[in-house]
């Protein structure tokens, strides 16, 4: 039998809280515009435009964010409105792309609310577990609804795009509830 001391045992407190960086993938992490064509035109091609998510270029700019905020102890969330029944598409191309494992957060795939609903009750959910330092988004809706509520975030606007491409993302997520 062991002996324990009093020191061997820690208090709840004794734990350093949780600090999270949460970042979203399209348009934040992943480039999309090679795959907006399908939903910019009616009927708007769902299936196209998910089949091709593995195919989407890294934005710098994201990756590098991620990887400073990770350099500053933060434990990375990726928040998408992609839904569930693309978790292994979407984890193997955040592998691919050389981004730390972290919390994937997606919506159900019953789910067919705009991102500026959605994304404020994740991170409610999400903050119970610690501290949310950053979140990273471009979607201009839930950069205002995320505001408006007093996170910290950071509007991305490194994606370049024209006006079509910029309304078909924002209806996408906004309007269709799909990305």
């Amino acid at each position: 039998m062991t002996s324990n001391s009093p020191r061997d045992f820690s208090t709840e407190t004794d734990e350093p809280p949780r600090q999270f960086s949460v970042f979203d993938i399209d348009g934040v992490l992943a480039d999309v515009r090679h795959r907006l064509h399908y939903v910019q035109r009616a009927p708007k091609d769902w299936d196209g435009f998910f089949a091709h998510m593995d195919r989407d270029l890294a934005l710098e700019e994201g990756l590098a964010m991620v990887l400073l905020r990770v350099s500053q102890g933060d434990e990375i969330v990726y928040l998408t409105g992609r839904n569930e029944g693309y978790r292994e598409v979407t984890a193997v191309w955040l592998a691919a792309q050389g981004l730390p494992t972290g919390r994937l957060i997606m919506r159900r795939d019953s789910d067919r609310r705009p991102a500026r609903f959605f994304k404020p009750e994740a991170l409610e959910r999400l903050s119970q577990q610690g501290t949310i330092n950053i979140v990273v988004d471009d979607d201009d809706a839930v950069v205002t609804a995320l505001r408006a509520k007093n996170w910290p975030v950071f509007h991305a606007t490194w994606m370049p795009s024209d006006k079509d491409e910029q309304q078909s993302l924002f209806n996408a997520q906004e309007v269709d509830g799909r990305n």
